[in-house]
């Protein structure tokens, strides 16, 4: 038998959920509880007990009930009332839209921008030879002239060499030629 004594867990049980109704009630019972502490810090004990003002609450809260179901369809209401993260969007006209303003940019488009700058600085620095692969770079530059120019001047003796063995090796001829 497993633990808990029960076939299934806790995964199976039905879910409760509130209904739009009883949602609508308790915001109704919420705004009147705020008008009513509202009106009696205004008007204290007088404006509480004036059936009158009590009448006009109640038309308004009539009002605003249809309004409410008039906006709140389906899910839409539940969804605007249990998230508290939600922003409203709201629209602005043309002209409030401030064009020439600076424009603020996402965080993908300044790490962009910053890793354009950093690249061109770095390029600035490599090319002055002030960083170390630049140094590096230099070094071996150095390095493979110096082999560059031994081997060109072992070739130069090497070629005078020979232009002089065959200048000898001519003149040897000549000389026996003409005895």
């Amino acid at each position: 038998m497993p633990k808990g004594g029960r076939k299934g867990g806790h995964k199976g049980r039905a879910r409760q959920y509130t209904s739009p109704e009883e949602i609508d009630a308790q915001l109704q019972a919420e705004k009147q509880k705020a008008r009513e502490e509202e009106e009696q810090k205004e008007g204290g004990d007088g404006a509480a007990g004036d059936p009158k003002k009590e009448k006009k609450s109640l038309d308004s809260d009539e009002s605003e009930d249809e309004e409410d179901d008039y906006q709140r369809k389906g899910v839409e209401g539940l969804i605007d009332i249990e998230n508290p993260n939600r922003v409203a969007q709201t629209t602005k006209k043309v002209t409030q839209l401030d064009l020439d303003g600076p424009k603020e940019l996402s965080r993908r488009e300044r790490e962009e921008i910053e890793k354009q700058k950093a690249k061109e600085r770095y390029m600035k620095m490599h090319l002055a030879g002030k960083t170390e692969q630049a140094k590096a770079d230099l070094a071996r530059l150095a390095i493979i002239r110096k082999q560059r120019e031994e081997a060109a001047r072992k070739k130069e003796e090497e070629r005078k060499a020979k232009d002089d063995a065959t200048l000898s090796g001519k003149r040897m001829q000549s000389l026996s030629l003409n005895k």
